[in-house]
C-alpha cells in the first residue's frame, strides 16, 4: 500500500447493503437525518444567496433534497447515494438522482453552486480526497455545507461493548467506526483548500428504554458497522451472551434515575467556500498600518 494512500476502513458494498436493507422503513428511524436536515436548511437561510444547482451528497431517501427544493434558494438538486433502493424513494419528485459510492464525486468541475451533505461523509475511506473533489466541483464562491458524526458519537456504547467483550473473551474486536474529531475536521477544511472555513460541533443526547433499542435504531438508520474485511483478521460476531453482557454494562454505567439510558451523537458541522477573487483575504503578516504598542501608549491610565 502506498504511504500516501489512506487505509481502507470501510467496505463500500457493505455500506450500500446496509442502506438497501434500511430503505423501506427508513423514515421510521431517520429522526437524526430529519433533525440535521432541518438545521442545515436553517443555516443555509442565513446565507443571503441563491444557488441554482446543488448536490445532496449521501442523500439517503431525499429528505434534505426535498427541503432544498422547498427552500426557494435552490433551483435544481442532484441526490447522490450508493443505495438504489434509497434513491428509489425519491422517484416522482423533481430531484435528479445519481447512484454512486461515497468515495468519489463524478461531477464536472466548477459546475455546482452548492454541495450539502447530512450524516454521510463519515463513511468515506478517503475523506480528504473526497473533500478536494467537492471543492473542485464547486464554482468559484460556491458553498459547501455539511454535517457528519464526530468522535464523541456513541461513546457509551463503545465503552459498554469493550467492557463486555473483554470480560467474556479477554480481548476486543472493532465494533463501532472510528470517527473524526473537531480539530481533525478544522484542519482538513484548511488543507483541502476551502476559503473562510467554519467548523463547530453539537452534541445530541437520545434516551432509550434499553441499549438494544439503540442497536435497532442504528440498523434502521443503516448506520451499523461496515468494516472492510482484512486478510487474517477474525471478527467475532455479536453473540447473544455478549449482547446481554453489553446491556448490563451499559445500564450500570449510563442509566438515568428513571431507568432509561443515554446515547450521545456528536454532530460536526462544516462550512466553507470554493476560493474566488471576490472573497476577503487575510492581511499578510507585517502589513498592518497601525502599531499596537503606540495604541497602548495612548490609553489613559486607570490608576488613581
Amino acid at each position: 500500500m502506498s504511504a500516501n494512500r489512506p487505509p481502507i476502513l470501510f467496505d463500500p458494498a457493505r455500506i450500500t447493503a446496509n442502506r438497501d436493507r434500511a430503505s423501506f422503513q427508513y423514515r421510521n428511524y431517520a429522526f437524526l437525518k430529519a433533525r440535521e436536515s432541518s438545521h442545515l436548511i436553517d443555516r443555509l437561510a442565513d446565507v443571503s444567496r441563491h444557488f441554482p444547482k446543488a448536490l445532496d451528497f449521501g442523500s439517503h431517501d431525499g429528505q434534505l433534497s426535498a427541503a432544498l427544493m422547498a427552500s426557494g434558494q435552490v433551483d435544481d438538486v442532484i441526490a447522490l447515494d450508493p443505495s438504489a433502493r434509497m434513491l428509489g424513494q425519491i422517484s416522482g419528485t423533481s430531484v435528479t438522482t445519481m447512484q454512486n459510492s461515497l468515495e468519489t464525486l463524478p461531477i464536472t468541475p466548477k459546475s455546482l453552486d452548492l454541495v450539502v451533505s447530512a450524516l454521510s461523509l463519515h463513511w468515506a475511506n478517503d475523506l480528504p480526497g473526497l473533500m478536494v473533489q467537492i471543492r473542485q466541483a464547486l464554482k468559484p464562491d460556491g458553498l459547501f455545507l455539511a454535517c457528519l458524526f464526530g468522535g464523541g458519537t456513541l461513546n457509551e456504547l463503545r465503552t459498554a461493548l469493550i467492557e463486555a467483550e473483554s470480560s467474556l473473551t479477554g480481548g476486543v474486536s472493532p465494533r463501532i467506526s472510528p470517527l473524526p474529531g473537531l480539530q481533525d475536521m478544522a484542519g482538513l477544511m484548511q488543507r483541502t483548500g476551502f476559503a473562510l472555513p467554519v467548523v463547530d460541533k453539537e452534541p445530541v443526547t437520545v434516551r432509550y428504554n434499553s441499549p438494544l433499542k439503540l442497536l435497532d435504531d442504528l440498523r434502521g438508520m443503516g448506520e451499523q458497522a461496515a468494516f472492510a474485511r482484512r486478510e487474517g483478521q477474525e471478527r467475532r460476531p455479536l453473540s447473544r451472551r455478549l449482547l446481554m453482557r453489553m446491556e448490563e454494562a451499559y445500564r450500570d454505567l449510563y442509566s438515568d434515575p428513571d431507568g432509561k439510558v443515554r446515547a450521545t451523537f456528536e454532530v460536526i458541522w462544516l462550512s466553507g467556500w470554493a476560493p474566488a477573487a471576490s472573497q476577503p483575504k487575510p492581511l499578510k503578516p507585517g502589513s498592518g498600518k497601525h502599531s499596537l504598542a503606540a495604541a497602548v501608549k495612548n490609553i489613559p491610565s486607570s490608576e488613581s
